[in-house]
């Protein structure tokens, strides 16, 4: 008996819910459907308008020719009946009503659902018990009893069409058989058997024809597997009822008999039904996981930025499809998902099926604010005023409510409104289903979360929040391709290191975080920003002409150079800024190249000169630079890098107290290098530590040589504060002094006073390690740093040497003339060595000579030399003569 049941459906969303003696079409459920983020409805008004019109006519069509074929079944079949047929339609009636009531509903797949009852064991009792009329009046009267009962109003008409058309199919078919079996005096049992089939089919093809009236797709292969079911159920249970009615007619004692075959084949549907139910779980769970799964793969492909068309980083429409096949699978009239992945954030409604009619719950609707995690059943009829008032702001009868928690986290909520394919309303299996997917999907969600926030880490700088360099390259590079005439821009601010050392970490992240800040504010929310390292940050400007981008950097640079407030203090600040873009028009550049122009751009900056574009030029002085560090390694091997030798001599006796070893690099390619170009290079490059075993190597040489000569003169090798932080510096120190059998004393390691200064807790044990093995160690550079005389005190220092600026003033200004008397006094008094550096002219040496400076290194005395000239300037402008202990003494010739 078929039936349509449901509400008027404002969507157009069918399925098809089958029985086995007849099929009905649902609404609110079935083919997934177009749904909808909150209030607004799931299907345009106007396809909803149209589809109820068509579904009118398609009704109108059905009761017209149901009532058409009622009348010529019974004109063709004469009525012949009396008195008891008064009772026997009564009690038909009530086996159809019975019957109805014990289907067993079974959801086969999304938007159809199986109904396996029993209407076609009182319909072939009927062949043989009531005419025509009395059968369909009975099942009429059963069929829109129910709908009736079942509070279904709005499809009684096509009901009661497709009520008429059944028995008049059955009998029509009945009646054919028995013509064309010799139309025997009573019905036989094949004509019964083939009109209690033909009930079932042809409900089911008017609810298919119902499907195809309202547009909704459904596979062939589905309609005919399902019609095949239905005949297969029907013929069994038309087979029971048959088989039934000839026993018992024939042998009235076997009825007990046959009340056990109709027991036991229920029976065989309950664990059937179920059966096929715990099937239908599974793949709805199956389902439910694979498309959050797939809908994270999707969105790890997005770009990482924030939509509001994303929820959890997950399209609407996809959380959409996910509402859809929970709401099939429990059929449903409608789901609702509110979802909420961050404590701050205001919940997202997702609705599958009908409309909601409110916008928004309120802020304490109890259905929100259940505790825990588990499915509460609520029906309209027995719950308290509060969920009551809460039922019916959102116009159901009944709901399925499961909070969606992590670690205590509400996450969401899911409901479930009225179901609509079974007349019971949701039950036990519906709770636990729910409950289970509930428990799926939160775990999902948890999940997704987690990997939200690791995608968002990986991209984003944790201290600004902008992106990090691999972010910025993931967010620039499609830009970039869509217009090629792009300029990025590198920002370096100069004030980090300051603001950490005067006032420390603190302070100074807070600046960059402000200078973010600043940065964001004048570029504007849609240009992509990243911190890159340090106090160094990243543009894109898009769709900008190159003679453009000049400007734009000097405006960044104006707003960055403002003084940033620091507590109580304003604190000054400075930035460079550098930009690149493709050097020709319509020229495909990737992301890396130009921020490595817009690096190289920013090194070249100036003082007075903070904004520079990237130039070809300017990449060949970094190409130089990295050549150079490449082929350091085999320069050393090729004898292309040497070490030449400074005399420095004692001022009161004039003798040779020793010499300064300086590196020098004749390259192949770019000739003769100073060690201010290749040096600082090869710090930065790491290499530092071959550079000063080479030159202490070739020192210990020398040394060596001038001992086995009788001659003691000392060598002083620099030392970088890498060396300082090199922990086995000492030991290979010892090594070296060890392996050419060398006084320790002869070694004088010159370390400049700002490499001390910059760490001085780390530098203090390596220097005292050194000075336990006996070497000197001298500060070089003096009086051009940021000396502390405290810490000055504490170094194992031997010797200072006076910077050379101040040395080369003192003749045209008294203040250098007052700092070095000062340095001289100085070291002195901390029982120090002081050397003068940059003696040039005899004036300079008498004044250092008056103020009891102990060496001068410099000019007038000689210039740095190879090792075969430096032994011609000893034989040229020396006097060998015994010193104290026996050693040849070198005095230089006045």
């Amino acid at each position: 008996m078929p039936d349509l049941n449901g509400r008027p459906d404002p969507t157009g969303v069918t399925s098809v819910a089958s029985g086995s003696r007849g099929g009905a079409v649902t609404s609110g459920s079935g083919a997934p459907g177009p749904a909808a983020a909150g209030p607004a409805p799931t299907a345009p008004m106007s396809e909803a308008r149209t589809d109820e019109l068509r579904f009118r006519v398609y009704t109108a069509a059905v009761l017209t020719f149901g009532i058409a074929a009622a009348i010529a079944v019974g004109t063709w079949l004469p009525f012949k009946g009396d008195a008891s047929l008064l009772w026997i339609g009564a009690v038909l009636a009530l086996a159809f009503l019975l019957a109805e009531q014990l289907g067993i509903n079974v959801d086969v797949r999304s938007g159809i659902s199986w109904t396996i009852s029993f209407t076609e064991i009182p319909l072939v009792i009927g062949f043989f018990i009531a005419p025509f009329e009395v059968v369909l009046a009975a099942h009429v009267v059963a069929g829109i009893g129910t709908l009736l009962a079942r509070k279904v109003a709005g499809r009684v008409l096509y009901n009661a069409g497709a009520f008429l058309l059944e028995i008049t199919g059955a009998f029509a078919v009945a009646g054919l058989v028995k013509q064309a079996m010799g139309n025997p005096a009573l019905m036989p049992w094949p004509a019964a058997l083939a009109g209690t089939l033909t009930a079932p089919l042809v409900s089911t093809l008017l609810a298919l024809a119902a499907v195809r009236v309202l547009r909704r797709r459904m596979r062939v292969s589905t309609a005919l597997r399902l019609t095949g079911r239905i005949l297969v159920v029907g013929f069994v249970n038309a087979s029971v009822g048959l088989s039934g009615y000839l026993v018992i007619s024939g042998t009235p004692e076997a009825w007990p008999l046959v009340l056990a075959v109709f027991l036991g084949l229920t029976a065989l549907y309950w664990a059937y039904s179920d059966l096929l139910r715990e099937q239908r779980d599974m793949e709805a769970l199956s389902d439910v996981s694979l498309m959050v799964a797939r809908s994270g793969q999707q969105a790890a492909a997005r770009p990482a930025s924030r939509s509001d068309d994303l929820v959890g980083g997950v399209d609407v429409r996809e959380w959409a499809t996910i509402a859809e096949r929970i709401k099939d699978q429990l059929a449903a009239g409608r789901v609702v998902l509110r979802l909420r992945l961050e404590p701050t954030d205001a919940m997202r409604v997702v609705v599958a099926g009908d409309a909601l009619p409110v916008s928004d719950a309120a802020s304490d609707d109890p259905l929100l604010r259940l505790p825990g995690a588990h499915v509460r059943h609520f029906r309209i009829t027995e719950a308290n005023p509060d969920v009551r008032a809460a039922l019916l702001d959102r116009g159901a009868q009944e709901a399925l409510v499961v909070p969606l928690r992590s670690a205590n986290q509400l996450l969401g909520v899911v409901e479930a409104h009225d179901r609509l394919s079974r007349w019971r309303g949701f039950g036990k299996y519906d709770v636990q289903l729910l409950g289970t997917m509930a428990s799926h999907l939160a775990t999902s969600l948890d999940n997704r979360r987690l990997l939200a926030t690791l995608r968002h880490d990986a991209y984003h700088d944790p201290l600004t929040g902008h992106l990090n360099r691999l972010g910025f390259r993931h967010v620039a590079r499609e830009p970039l391709r869509e217009f090629p005439n792009s300029v990025v821009l590198r920002i370096d601010l100069d004030i980090f290191s300051t603001v950490s050392d005067a006032l420390g970490y603190t302070w100074a992240d807070r600046m960059l975080v402000a200078a973010g800040r600043r940065l964001k504010d004048a570029l504007g929310p849609d240009v992509p920003l990243a911190r890159l390292e340090g106090a160094s940050f990243a543009a894109l400007l898009v769709d900008v002409a190159p003679e453009n981008a000049h400007q734009a950097a000097e405006r960044l640079r104006d707003d960055l150079s403002a003084p940033y407030p620091v507590d109580r203090l304003l604190v000054e600040a400075n930035a460079m800024v550098g930009y690149a873009a493709p050097e020709e028009t319509g020229e495909l550049m990737d992301i890396d190249v130009l921020l490595q122009r817009a690096d190289v751009a920013v090194r070249a900056t100036k003082g007075g000169e903070e904004v520079r574009g990237y130039a070809p030029s300017m990449g060949q002085i970094f190409m130089r630079r990295f050549q150079m560090v490449t082929q350091f390694r085999q320069s050393l091997e090729d004898g292309q890098v040497s070490v030449h030798y400074q005399p420095k001599i004692s001022l009161p006796n004039r003798q040779v107290a020793g010499v300064e070893a300086l590196v020098r690099w004749v390259h192949p390619e770019f000739g003769r290098l100073g060690p201010d170009e290749f040096v600082p290079a090869i710090e930065a490059a790491g290499l530092i530590g071959v550079l000063t075993e080479f030159v202490l190597e070739e020192s210990l040489k020398r040394v060596r040589k001038w001992l086995d000569e009788g001659l003691r003169i000392s060598a002083a090798v620099n030392i970088s504060v890498r060396n300082l932080a090199d922990e086995e510096f000492p030991a290979k120190v010892a090594a070296a002094l060890e392996r050419f059998d060398v006084p320790p004393s002869l070694v004088t390691f010159e370390l400049t006073e700002s490499g001390v200064m910059s760490d001085p807790q780390k530098a203090l044990p390596i220097l005292r390690e050194l000075s336990a093995l006996g070497v000197e160690l001298a500060v070089d550079d003096f009086g051009t740093g940021y000396s502390s005389l405290a810490y000055l005190r504490q170094l194992p220092v031997d010797q200072v040497k006076i910077d050379k600026s101040f040395v080369l003033g003192m003749g045209t200004d008294l203040g250098d003339l007052a700092v070095v008397r000062s340095i001289v006094e100085l070291g002195h008094s901390l029982g120090l060595t002081v050397v003068a550096e940059g003696v040039e002219e005899d004036v300079a040496r008498d004044q250092l000579e008056a103020m009891g400076c102990d060496v001068a290194q410099g000019y007038l005395i000689s210039r740095p030399l190879p090792e075969d000239r430096l032994e011609a300037w000893l034989q040229a402008r020396t006097a060998r003569s015994l010193g104290r202990h026996q050693e040849t003494v070198l005095t230089l010739l006045t």
